[in-house]
């Protein structure tokens, strides 16, 4: 994994990678053929070609932490050299409370942090193969790998990157450089405009969000695609997951649930839907270009046809899986924003669309309009909406990864479902998805409903679900491709971490807070609470292609099956409450994963 960040900044190397062009949009030539295929083809040629090329290193550094994790009676080079464990990690959105303790989260998982004392499970990062985030989490994982995959010691280091002292929306100090701020970002989102596109409140947002998150690139990454993404060095040589931004689609005056909503993946490749209400992708180099049923329409003044480079504006990816935030836009202190800026805001709220949707991504033209799959509405509808990828439920970034055939997922919760601590919602809408038309194609392992979660110490501590393959046959006939997760919910060990999703402001001593209780989540207290932590991680890592290969289990993974996978148990009693132990686990839920607790029974999974 590299680790010369730092030379890479002050080099000036993110100038190379940066548009001449700044926010706006320009014209470039076409490629030949369609720019949208139909999602039934697979997996993007591309993407397929990068993660076959990732499996060798990731695969090195998966026979590096299985081995340093002390699994017993395993041979981790016989096995590995047949076998193909693929592994997916997933980010929940939250704000900052999801990117700040995501990112502990993230530096449990990575072998370049530095440990004074104690155990993680470093190593388990650079073994994946993919990584998502959406909303708070699309701020964690849109901003480390366009900056390189840096290291969260490195970022904690400086005070330039993640500088949440002050709000994103009040980033300087003082009013002149505030009032400089807008103007730049007005100016910019204009421009945009000027050249014929349509621009919504997520182009402010996104512009503001990369003074945060992009501060290193010319012009806060003004002029830096999503799609140049591949060309940082931790790409070039594939030590980087895979990442994917998730957006939910949202059809013309409709409202979002989870059983209709068509979630978008956005990657340096490519940003579309699986699901069936559009089942097309479009290149990601190439959004903003006019297209019509894929191919792009002719100008007027040519019979050749031209294309559009620089849509994919990093931040505005950001900004569209976090829309969320888009009307807090409307409420910040009117000295800081520049009178033209206002009149440019209040020009876009005379649309009645924009005034009931603020929250709303515009990519128009629509890159699918009478697409490859021209009957359903968002191929209807000559503009592209997209929302916060968590406003469906769905607030851990998991169907993606659902569609990739991954051995094991670790779905990071930090969710702020009750009292802002999670409470299982996230997977359980996903869980229920998969009944609907829209998860068509989709299985995930069973779960409890959110009573069973926090009353079972469910989110106390990591929890296996669909540890044996065999009780999936009644949801897919493929039980092998589904994947095993381990689902690890925001808990306080070390600091109060169940922040305000629309908190914006955190000193340099809280922001730190944050991130150092995320990691203690994630590593089990530094492996105080379970010196075999990293043990059971690698057993659960395993476990998939085991069952495929008809392996059986040792005794010490067999003991950490029993010590983390939920067991079927259901939760039908009062609930008892928000109070925690030095454990994170909630006082007088009884014995984890037994059904000795008063109101808990057992149901068997495939019932």
């Amino acid at each position: 994994m590299l680790t010369n960040w730092p030379s890479l900044v002050f080099s000036g190397f993110w100038s190379s990678l940066s548009s001449p062009a700044g926010y706006a949009p320009i014209e470039v030539d076409c490629p030949a053929g369609s720019l949208v295929r139909n999602s039934s083809t697979g997996l993007n040629s591309n993407e397929a070609t990068y993660i076959q090329s990732r499996y060798t290193i990731a695969k090195q550094n998966l026979g590096q932490y299985l081995k340093s994790s002390n699994l017993h009676d395993f041979d981790v080079d016989a096995f590995l050299s047949v076998a193909n464990p693929t592994i997916g990690v997933a980010f929940s959105g939250g704000g900052y409370r999801a990117q700040l303790v995501g990112a502990g989260e993230y530096a449990a998982l990575d072998s370049r942090t530095n440990l004074i004392n104690g155990n993680s499970l470093g190593g388990v990062l650079q073994s994946s193969n993919y990584i998502s985030g959406l909303s708070g989490g699309a701020w964690l994982v849109g901003s480390l790998v366009s900056n390189n995959l840096v290291t969260i010691d490195q970022i904690l280091s400086q005070d330039i990157l993640w500088n949440t002292v002050n709000s994103i929306l009040d980033y300087y100090d003082n009013l002149v450089e505030e009032l400089e701020m807008w103007i730049e970002i007005a100016l910019q989102v204009e421009s945009k405009q000027l050249n014929g596109f349509t621009i919504s409140i997520t182009d402010f947002w996104g512009r503001a969000l990369s003074y945060q998150l992009l501060p290193f690139f010319p012009q806060e990454a003004a002029g830096f695609p999503f799609s140049n993404v591949v060309q940082l060095p931790v790409f070039q040589n594939y030590y980087s997951p895979f990442p994917i931004l998730v957006a939910d689609g949202r059809e013309p005056n409709t409202t979002i649930v989870n059983s209709n909503s068509t979630v978008f993946e956005l990657t340096p490749y490519e940003i579309g839907s699986r699901d069936p209400s559009l089942g097309s992708f479009v290149q990601t180099k190439y959004l903003g270009t006019e297209l019509d049923n894929g191919v792009p329409s002719s100008s007027s003044s040519s019979s050749s046809s031209r294309c559009i480079n620089g849509f994919d504006n990093t931040g505005f990816f950001i900004g569209t899986s976090s829309s969320l935030f888009n009307d807090i836009l409307l409420t910040i202190d009117q000295d800081y924003i520049p009178e033209f800026l206002q009149k440019i805001i209040e020009e876009i709220l005379v649309d009645p669309f924009e005034k009931l949707n603020v929250d709303v991504a515009h990519y128009n033209p629509n890159p699918f309009y009478k697409s490859t799959n021209p009957d359903t509405p968002i191929a209807e509808s000559k503009t592209l909406y997209l929302a916060d990828g968590g406003e469906d439920g769905q607030n851990v970034p998991l169907l993606p990864l659902l569609h990739r055939n991954l051995s094991v997922v670790f779905a990071f919760d930090n969710s702020a479902d009750e009292l802002n601590w999670p409470d299982g919602t996230a997977l359980i809408q996903t869980y229920e998805r998969q009944f609907s038309e829209q998860g068509k194609g989709i299985a995930f392992p069973y779960v409890p409903g959110q009573s069973s979660f926090l009353n079972l110490n469910l989110t106390a501590k990591p929890t296996f679900f669909g540890c044996d393959a065999k009780n999936l046959s009644t949801l897919t006939d493929d039980i092998y491709d589904v994947p095993l997760v381990i689902y690890i919910a925001n808990r306080p060990f070390t600091f109060w971490s169940n922040t305000s999703t629309f908190k914006l402001e955190y000193s340099v001593q809280e922001r730190n807070r944050m991130i150092q209780n995320g990691f203690e989540v994630a590593s089990r207290l530094n492996g105080t609470l379970d010196d075999e932590w990293e043990a059971c991680v690698g057993c659960a890592i395993i476990r998939r292609e085991q069952e495929r290969m008809n392996l059986t289990q040792t005794d010490q993974c067999k003991q950490c099956f029993e010590k983390y996978c939920w067991d079927g148990t259901i939760y039908d009693g009062p609930s008892i409450g928000d109070n925690f132990d030095d454990e994170g686990r909630t006082v007088g839920a009884g014995p984890y994963n037994s059904c000795d607790i008063p109101g808990a029974s057992k149901v068997h999974k495939s019932e």
